[in-house]
């Protein structure tokens, strides 16, 4: 019976391709693989394989390596690895270390993998982009990646741009999230807030309103759009030179939300005005003695 091997897809992520060169580098796997030469995968022991030192992202769900691990006990691996070759017996992850991991734990032996050559430089550069393109990183794991790219690989944001297939907007919001304060990157890297309510929070330029916003989208879970609306308020609510400030963005956004609720629960349009310092007032509008009545009542008045 004729042995049935797997089809495997030979192509890397975009920009990988341009980075590894076309053919190859010998091993004594390929004495031992005559296909090797067809597809240019090669089967090469675990032990022999050594992490990428350039690997950007350090912590991996470990739930997730047990699934993958599983499914590479049924399935085997479908995207081979990608590793350099240091010298006789001796490798280095280049890309696919989630796949290197899980294979461990699945408890492989070996391991199909591309073999190429490439310099420190050329190492994290396809390291970063192949975590980038690969793995489900967060907003700021990307940003962060992308800010590497362009100070340690010498790259300007055209080519960092080609090299992820992203335009030169798209880049630049990532990168301006690394300008947001160490609490508001820490929430963002956990989860607690998304890339949309993150680029809203970019647009303040105060640091304490920055964070009072954060905090108060936090707290209450606000949608994108409502921290969109402080933002604005906020900007838009800055004195000039020869005006009184005006009231608190958050305070004027807690206000809204009551006008609000006072408008939805009489069922006419209410004016709720207050200052810095809490004073107010707040009017029910009326349009006949009917409507007054319904109002007393609401109001239990009558």
């Amino acid at each position: 019976m004729a042995d049935h091997k797997p089809n495997r897809k030979n192509a890397l992520g975009r920009g990988l391709g341009a980075l590894l060169e076309d053919s190859p580098a010998k091993t004594k796997s390929q004495e031992i693989l005559p296909e090797a030469a067809k597809t240019g995968i090669f089967e090469i022991s675990i032990q022999e394989i050594q992490v990428n030192p350039y690997q950007p992202r350090v912590h991996f769900d470990k739930d997730a390596l047990e699934e993958l691990a599983e499914s590479i006990k049924v399935q085997g691996i479908i995207q081979p690895i990608t590793v350099r070759k240091l010298g006789p017996g001796e490798y280095q992850l280049i890309s696919g270390e989630r796949r290197f991991q899980a294979s461990k734990i699945a408890g492989l032996t070996q391991i199909p993998a591309y073999v190429r050559t490439a310099n420190d430089q050329q190492m994290l550069e396809m390291a970063l982009i192949e975590n980038i393109q690969r793995e489900n990183l967060n907003a700021l794991e990307i940003a962060q990646s992308y800010q590497r790219l362009l100070s340690e690989c010498n790259l300007k944001q055209e080519e960092l741009g080609d090299r992820v297939g992203k335009n030169r907007t798209t880049v630049n919001n990532y990168l301006r999230l690394l300008k947001l304060p160490p609490t508001i990157q820490a929430a963002i890297k956990d989860q607690t807030l998304s890339m949309g309510h993150a680029r809203a929070l970019i647009n303040i330029e105060d640091v304490d309103k920055q964070l009072a916003i954060f905090k108060k989208a936090v707290e209450e879970e606000l949608s994108v759009r409502k921290v969109e609306a402080l933002v604005k308020a906020l900007n838009e609510g800055k004195p000039g030179k020869d005006e009184k400030p005006s009231l608190d963005p958050v305070r004027k956004y807690e206000m809204n939300k009551i006008q609000q609720r006072l408008a939805s629960h009489f069922g006419t349009k209410v004016a709720l005005k207050s200052d810095a310092k809490n004073r107010g007032e707040i009017k029910i509008p009326f349009t006949s003695a009917s409507d007054l009545n319904r109002i007393l009542e609401i109001l239990e008045i009558i």
